[in-house]
């Protein structure tokens, strides 16, 4: 089943199909979500000549699924870049964060974009809670942030106190990408969706392959939070997760500011504005993506924690979004390869990319501008920086090393042909030895049969029974049950059989 954010069902889209690929450009963004739209946008009002490409539609993507906060307080954020690096490096991740923050909401001002101001708590379940909510405040006192301790939260059980910093923001991210899409059309910016980028080639020009025609550019900007591009190695130099969340409506105004709690299992709280009241968000339960047993299950787990604490709330959406974790905890904007200078690339925001995702819009046009802002720095790619996630990274592939093996085994238990699977059910498995296994389902009563081997790295994907979707456990490309392309790395179907 297709699951659909709040905010894509307040404002549902049917991709179009206009314009022609083709051209000459100054500058060729791929990506219709946040880091896209404001890059094209900067570009734009420079007076370049600039084409966004995206394979479905504008906010189909992580954007539009994002529980939208804009905050200097970001979970266990800080504390977690500090263990890898210095505290001004932690210090300047924060400025090009409030750099960020300060964009959008000027934007917002200018364009009518509705913001909420809130108070963001990263708050403790327990005492080991506690003590990695204490290291954050620590962390963000250090990186100048107004951070204050509280021992009491205002929600509905009990905590072991929370981090407070006031005064951040929340939004409807797809109301911020229609007023990015408006105004970067205003400044000249051509956007063609449904339109996916297989490949990015040469220099001077750089050539952008399209399955609906190909253009030229004097650069190219790869805005898919994950590159798909075959240079720089970026997927193994982080890990794709998957999260999910949930929608309610209450009867009074459930939660009075933006919550993240510091331990396992992971819970975040918001409301969002509705013309009946305040929605109740609740998000959580992240795990690496193709590798459990049941996403619905952690959707189920989250509906059974919110009926414990609201229960007079009623569910109205259901949905999960696809992030990505750099082993070196920052974020990245700059050249795909050292040196480069007619390819770039942004993404690995680590589920805060509602401030990253601008900072690393604002570094780039910088980059290819001629600009320069010193907080850029701690994006750059390829510097010493990813040194410190080294040892995060050689623990991360080893564990895909083994994903990859444990997946072209499992299906030694299933050979031939067994029954057809149910309604929404699916299975992996070898219709003859010596022949690459096959991955079978049934949704909406239609069975289909494709290649099981993913079209990225050749890791055997996994069947999500929540979104009816085939997923790789290697580095989180996604497909349909037809086979199509849906997200991640890889940018061809799986084969039909």
């Amino acid at each position: 089943m297709a699951l659909i954010s709040l905010w894509q069902d307040r404002h549902p889209r049917t991709p179009t199909t206009d314009g022609e690929v083709g051209g000459r450009w100054d500058a060729v963004v791929v990506g219709g979500g946040l880091t896209g739209l404001t890059t094209a946008l900067l570009l734009g009002r420079a007076g370049k000549s600039v084409l966004l490409l995206e394979a479905d539609h504008i906010g189909a993507g992580t954007t539009g699924r994002s529980t939208a906060k804009l905050s200097l307080l970001q979970g266990t954020q800080l504390s977690t870049i500090t263990r890898k690096h210095s505290a001004a490096v932690a210090t300047t991740y924060v400025e090009a964060n409030r750099e960020a923050q300060a964009w959008v909401e000027v934007f917002c001002g200018d364009h009518d974009v509705p913001l909420q101001h809130r108070t963001a708590y990263t708050y403790a379940q327990g005492e080991r809670g506690a003590a990695r909510a204490r290291a954050e405040l620590g962390a963000a006192r250090a990186a100048g942030l107004p951070a204050e301790w509280v021992d009491e939260v205002p929600l509905p059980f009990s905590t072991h106190g929370a981090v407070r910093l006031d005064d951040q923001l929340q939004i409807d991210p797809i109301e911020l990408l229609d007023a990015l899409s408006l105004q970067a059309a205003a400044h000249g910016v051509s956007i063609i969706e449904r339109a996916r980028v297989r490949q990015v080639s040469g220099k001077a020009p750089v050539l952008v392959e399209t399955d609906r025609g190909q253009a030229e550019a004097d650069c190219v900007v790869v805005a898919t939070n994950i590159p798909f591009l075959d240079r720089g190695g970026w997927f193994a130099r982080m890990s794709p997760g998957r999260s999910y969340g949930l929608a309610f409506r209450t009867d009074d105004r459930p939660v009075d500011g933006m919550y993240l709690s510091a331990d396992s299992p992971k819970r975040s709280l918001r409301d969002a504005p509705s013309r009946e009241g305040h929605l109740l968000l609740v998000g959580g339960n992240g795990h690496t993506t193709g590798r459990v047993a049941s996403p619905q299950g952690k959707l189920d787990d989250l509906r059974r924690w919110t009926a414990e604490h609201w229960p007079d709330a009623v569910e109205t959406h259901a949905w999960s979004a696809q992030d990505y974790l750099p082993h070196h905890s920052l974020p990245y904007a700059g050249p795909v390869l050292p040196g480069a200078t007619e390819i770039f690339v942004a993404g690995g925001f680590s589920k805060w990319g509602m401030t990253n995702g601008v900072a690393a819009a604002l570094a780039l046009s910088g980059q290819i501008l001629g600009g320069h802002q010193e907080w850029a720095e701690v994006m750059q790619t390829w510097t010493p920086h990813e040194l410190r996630g080294l040892p995060r990274g050689a623990v991360a592939n080893v564990e895909v090393g083994l994903e990859l093996t444990a997946g072209w085994l499992r299906p030694l238990t299933n050979p031939g042909m067994g029954a057809a699977p149910g309604e929404g059910d699916a299975e992996v498995r070898f219709d003859r030895l010596g022949h690459a296994p096959t991955a079978s389902s049934r949704v909406g009563g239609i069975e289909r049969r494709v290649s099981a081997v993913c079209t990225h790295l050749g890791g055997i994907v996994s069947w999500n029974d929540a979104e009816h979707s085939w997923d790789c456990p290697l580095h989180g490309s996604r497909f349909a049950p037809d086979g199509a392309a849906l997200e991640g790395p890889a940018t061809c179907g799986l084969k039909p059989h």
